[in-house]
């Protein structure tokens, strides 16, 4: 495994590569990554290096958004097969469609989506900043796309009406209230923290709501020792070696995505090697789909009086 790991380390620097890992990855891909987070935090932070090649541990649409971000970059998926559910629960043609139906309404598109889709939309949003996304538009409708989870958490905390994708992530999905209630019972001192794409009735359990990144602030800064952790278990890694004083228990036994996991080290190593599995997003669908993610990073902005 350290053999392997030096290698590729070797490689990224002969390469002038950097090595991108979503929050979810395998431990040992975490370990030698250069910059692990959540996918549109990674690609933005690839964007402001000199690298020539990102090599991004994580599924299809998250090196997309690489490829979006860094046009100038040469994009690897290690495994060209990881891809995602939820991304795969929409397409163009299926959008167009729906907006044919409801004319004038804005379409605010997960990141955790196709780059043919980003590029029909009006604006894209984390997980992270959904509800200001929503806030800032004018209209009172707003069709929000793929994930009807994070659109009924937005749907409950602004004053807009959300028109539902019938979209989800199955790793979230999939966890009931009785798998949390017997976690907290387990735990009775532990505080659960939650991710946006769960079930409404299992946010409602929940001490805490946030992305992955921001759950990794939250027990780094929070007083408490013990926590019910509710996304996917590769987080767990992180957490544990950020926090040792602290305890970490899974909210249920099924948050593992699979997609995730399909990539292995032997896998980085050998995309990097061959350069193989380039992401290219075409520039007829990456500027109008960089245009919907500027839109939704110029809120950040400070506005001048």
């Amino acid at each position: 495994m350290v053999e392997v790991q030096n290698k590729i380390r070797r490689l990224l620097k002969e390469k002038n590569a950097i090595l991108l890992a979503h929050n979810y990855q395998r431990p040992e891909i975490q370990d030698v990554a250069d910059l692990c987070g959540d996918s549109l935090e990674l690609s933005l932070k690839a964007a402001g290096t000199d690298a020539d090649v990102i090599l991004f541990c994580g599924v299809h649409f998250m090196a997309e958004t690489a490829s979006i971000a860094c046009p100038d970059k040469t994009v690897l998926l290690p495994v060209s097969n990881a891809g995602c559910p939820m991304a795969d629960a929409i397409t163009p043609e299926t959008l167009l469609a729906k907006k044919a139906e409801l004319p004038g309404v804005p379409v605010v598109t997960y990141v955790n989506s196709p780059a043919s889709v980003k590029a029909l939309s009006d604006m894209c949003c984390t997980s992270a900043n959904a509800i200001e996304v929503a806030k800032s538009l004018d209209s009172k409708r707003i069709l929000m796309t793929p994930d009807r989870n994070l659109a009924m958490y937005v749907a409950q905390r602004t004053d807009k009406e959300i028109i539902l994708w019938d979209g989800c992530c199955p790793v979230h999905d999939e966890m009931t209230r009785q798998d949390v209630l017997a976690q907290k019972e387990a735990h009775p001192e532990a505080v659960f923290i939650a991710h946006p794409e769960c079930r409404p009735e299992v946010l409602d359990l929940a001490d805490r709501i946030c992305s992955t990144s921001g759950m990794l602030s939250y027990v780094r800064q929070s007083d408490a020792e013990a926590f019910i952790v509710g996304t996917e278990e590769g987080l767990l890694y992180p957490m544990r070696r950020d926090n040792p004083h602290k305890r970490f228990y899974l909210a249920w036994e099924g948050l593992v995505c699979q997609d995730m996991k399909r990539t292995r080290i032997a896998d980085v190593l050998r995309s990097l090697e061959n350069m193989e599995h380039v992401i290219k997003v075409p520039e007829t669908i990456r500027i109008p789909a960089f245009k919907a993610v500027s839109r939704m990073l110029d809120l950040r902005k400070p506005t001048r009086s």
